[in-house]
C-alpha cells in the first residue's frame, strides 16, 4: 500500500508566514492610523492658535484710535523738496497769497517773534471768517425771472443811556494807561505802527522790540537788525526815524 504525501512540513512554515504577514499588516495599519490621528490633532491645534491670533489682531485694529492730521494754526512741510504752507488748516498757494492770507501770515510771524528773544509768545487770535454774502431769494415757479439777491438787513439802532462824562473820561483814561507800553522802545513802536498802517510797509512786518540787554532790535519780517543803519531799505529807516522824532516831540518837548 502506497504511503500518501506528508504535507505537514510544508504547511507549517506557510501558515507561520501567513500569520506573521497578517500580524505585520494589522500592526502597520494601526501605526499609520495613530500617526494620522496625531497629525490631525496637531493641525487642529495650529489652526486654533492661528484663529486666536487673527481675532486678537482684529480686536487691536478695531480698538486703535484713528489719528487725524491736525495742521494747527500754521504748518510748513517739505514735500519732495518743495515747501508747502498751511494756514488755519487750509493749504495756501505761496506764490499767489491773497491779502487776507498775507495779513494772517504776518500776524503769525509777529506772534512767534518773541521766541527769538527767549520770551513766551501770546496765543494768536483765530482767523476771522469773511462776512456772509447777501441771501438769494429763488422763485420756483415755471418761467420765473432769475433769482434776485435780497438786500442785507438794516442794523437795528440801539438806544444807549449816556454815562456821566466824568465816569467815561476816567474809564477811557484807565484803558489808555493800561494799554500804553511802559518802555521807550514800546512807545516808539506804537507810534511806528500807527504811522505805517495802510501803507506798503505794513505788509513787511516792520516793528521794534526791546532786546534782553536793553537795546533795540528792528525786525523786518523775520530779519533782525541791531541798528537802524543796518537796514538796507531806506523807506523803512525813514519811517523808524520819523517815529523816533514824533516820540521825542511828544514825550521830551523842548529838549
Amino acid at each position: 500500500m502506497e504511503e500518501g504525501w506528508n504535507v505537514t512540513p510544508i504547511l507549517i512554515p506557510f501558515i507561520t508566514l501567513l500569520v506573521g504577514w497578517a500580524i505585520g499588516f494589522f500592526d502597520s495599519n494601526m501605526r499609520t492610523a495613530k500617526k494620522i490621528k496625531q497629525a490631525e490633532d496637531s493641525a487642529k491645534i495650529v489652526i486654533k492658535e492661528a484663529e486666536n491670533k487673527i481675532a486678537e489682531a482684529q480686536a487691536k485694529l478695531a480698538g486703535a484710535s484713528v489719528k487725524v492730521d491736525d495742521p494747527g494754526l500754521m504748518r510748513i512741510k517739505n514735500e519732495n523738496g518743495l515747501l508747502t504752507l498751511d494756514l488755519d488748516g487750509t493749504r495756501v498757494n505761496t506764490s499767489a497769497l491773497s491779502a487776507d492770507q498775507r495779513r494772517r501770515l504776518i500776524e503769525m510771524l509777529n506772534t512767534i517773534r518773541p521766541w527769538l528773544e527767549g520770551k513766551p509768545a501770546p496765543a494768536p487770535a483765530p482767523m476771522t471768517p469773511p462776512p456772509p454774502g447777501p441771501a438769494v431769494v429763488a422763485d420756483t415757479r415755471q418761467g420765473a425771472p432769475a433769482p434776485i439777491a435780497a438786500p442785507p438787513p438794516r442794523p437795528v439802532a440801539q438806544v444807549q443811556t449816556p454815562a456821566p462824562k466824568m465816569a467815561a473820561s476816567s474809564k477811557k483814561k484807565d484803558e489808555e494807561l493800561e494799554a500804553a507800553p511802559t518802555s521807550i522802545v514800546g512807545q516808539i513802536n506804537l507810534i511806528l505802527q500807527a504811522r505805517i498802517i495802510n501803507t506798503p510797509l505794513a505788509s513787511k512786518g516792520v516793528s521794534l522790540m526791546e532786546s534782553v540787554t536793553g537795546g533795540v532790535n528792528v525786525y523786518v519780517g523775520l530779519q533782525r537788525y541791531e541798528a537802524i543803519d543796518d537796514i538796507p531799505e531806506e523807506e523803512v529807516k525813514a519811517a523808524i526815524r520819523a517815529a523816533i522824532a514824533e516820540w521825542e516831540k511828544k514825550y521830551t518837548p523842548g529838549l
